[in-house]
């Protein structure tokens, strides 16, 4: 069984769908980059792959599987598949199904919208019971014996 691992950007939201008996499955297009970069282009090329997600983390993961997250994934069963094309010709895609999968960055929509939006500041912590206390510190200076 081959096996494909390394990190990706995911190229669309994921879409969860459910077969006939309830299994959920979540499709994910993602964009693998390897070699050297391009001299013109000063990017590396890009190998694109298909995944499918199954059962309840294919659920409670889909909304969070975003376009343009960064992701480790860990595909089983990778496999050349074939399919005709809008023009009518045959193409071909990798696929696998993905067994593993964590997240390794925001996308980046979201990285700008979280350094342009200011960060909340904490509430500042009230302190009665320490001015109670040193209150009645200074009363005791008074009272001292020696």
């Amino acid at each position: 069984m081959a096996q494909l691992s390394g990190l990706a950007r995911i190229g669309r939201d994921a879409e969860l769908r459910y077969t006939t008996d309830g299994t959920q499955v979540a499709s994910l297009s993602l964009a693998f980059s390897y070699g050297k970069k391009d001299p013109n282009t000063k990017q590396k090329p890009t190998q694109w792959v298909d995944g499918a997600l199954w059962g309840q983390r294919a659920e409670s993961l889909a909304p969070y599987l975003l376009k343009g997250t960064l992701v480790y994934v860990v595909l089983d069963d990778a496999h050349i598949e074939t399919f005709q094309k809008q023009d009518g010709s045959q193409g071909v895609k990798l696929s696998g199904r993905v067994s593993v999968i964590e997240f390794a960055a925001r996308p980046a929509e979201s990285q700008q919208q979280a350094t342009q939006q200011p960060k909340p500041q904490p509430a500042p912590a009230q302190r009665s019971a320490p001015q109670q206390q040193a209150s009645s510190l200074a009363d005791m200076d008074d009272d001292i014996p020696f």
